[in-house]
């Protein structure tokens, strides 16, 4: 791979094969000198950490570990979390890993210092003014997936165990100060959590662009990035060694959560009371949505999807472009339905009430209301 540079947009950013070996001089410039690296259980014991945690204490910067951090974080997994950042006596975070792991990750090192509960930060209006900013710690993100783009967002995703809703904190000061992206640090990512997290990646990119909000730079970006989604993707998929197909898709990712701040839709808004209450993978449930919200927003969005289609390659218009997502999606072996997912017996009521009430909503082409996002909901189990 021969795709090594340094960005920073939107924040500082080291992309490039082996770039993992600069994690302290990134700490330095972050002002860490006790860091506490988070990631999720599943990366805990893997070599990728090992070797992390390697290069940390020979730099004399520790090797403290803590993962205790489910597939869908909450606010238990966030207390013990600061809970380990105090007793450590820690100065700084490495979120390290997916989606999960750099969301809680990213809300340790803001929450370590506030004295509020997590929820009086949620994105609402100016309720991250609510915080400490003085309090809040830095991080450093190092993302081992191709998906969420967390390592450059000012927010985390936190589910509520107690509601069973996805709640989005937000503070300016959340934005990792440092990012290290790697792609050998993805190599050895399973075939389904590959396809999973790139559609996530395609989604975030999709919702962006077709997003009514006016925001021609991230318009752009999330064109560019259904580009590299759709050529990389499927290589990844196929040959997990392809560090060239992995680096795109890492700049694919992060394409995808800078383009998001132009809206997401209704894909993220039935995707995420989906997995808040049955815990199914963000990504991939996007992937199995995908479809029929397209269809949902087709009044809205047709000619621009149209205009896509024509700079991804795709010929048949709108059409065309809603086959080859069922193309793409049925050659990553996802599911074309939430059945498919495992879910019998789906709370449509539930599903309605999460689906409304998510943030996402607001940058849909089409206006969600229950008469219309009860049938939307069903057609995904279809």
């Amino acid at each position: 791979m021969t795709l090594t540079a340094n960005w920073s947009y939107p924040t500082a950013v080291r992309f490039g094969a082996g770039r993992i070996k600069e994690l302290p001089e990134a700490c330095a410039a972050a002002g860490m000198k006790r860091p506490l690296l988070v990631t999720d259980r599943g990366l805990a014991d893997l070599p990728i950490t090992r070797a992390t945690l390697d290069i940390l204490d020979k730099a004399g910067l520790g090797r403290a570990l803590f993962s205790e951090v489910d597939p869908n974080p909450n606010e238990m997994n966030l207390a013990a979390g600061v809970a380990a950042f105090k007793a450590g006596g820690h100065d700084g975070v490495i979120a390290f890993g997916g989606g999960s792991g750099l969301d809680l990750g990213k809300m340790v090192a803001f929450m370590a210092g506030q004295t509020r509960p997590v929820w009086d930060f949620e994105d609402v209006g100016d309720w991250w003014t609510r915080a400490d900013a003085d309090a809040i710690f830095p991080n450093v993100a190092v993302p081992t997936t191709a998906g969420t783009g967390s390592e450059v967002g000012r927010a985390s995703v936190l589910t509520n165990s107690q509601t069973h809703e996805k709640k989005i904190i937000f503070h300016p000061k959340v934005l990792p100060s440092v990012v290290i992206c790697d792609p050998e640090l993805t190599v050895g990512m399973p075939k389904q959590i590959t396809a999973g997290t790139g559609m996530d990646a395609f989604a975030h990119c999709l919702e962006a662009y077709c997003s009514p909000h006016f925001h021609p730079m991230s318009q752009g970006i999330a064109l560019e990035g259904m580009r590299l989604v759709k050529e990389n993707l499927p290589r990844a998929y196929a040959d997990g060694t392809d560090l060239e197909a992995r680096g795109q898709m890492m700049a694919a990712a992060m394409m995808g959560a800078v383009a998001f701040q132009k809206g997401l839709g209704a894909i993220h808004a039935v995707s995420h009371p989906v997995g808040a209450i049955y815990g199914t993978h963000h990504g991939t449930t996007n992937a199995v949505v995908m479809r029929a919200v397209l269809d949902f927003n087709r009044p809205a969005i047709e000619e621009r999807i149209g205009k896509a289609a024509d700079y991804l390659g795709i010929s048949g218009g709108f059409d065309g472009f809603c086959g080859f997502v069922e193309g793409l999606i049925a050659d990553l072996g996802i599911p074309s339905s939430l059945t498919g997912l495992g879910i019998a017996d789906p709370d449509f009521d539930a599903l309605l009430e999460g689906a409304l009430k998510d943030p996402s909503t607001g940058g849909n082409p089409v206006e969600m209301t229950a008469e219309n996002t009860r049938p939307l909901i069903a057609a995904c189990f279809s």
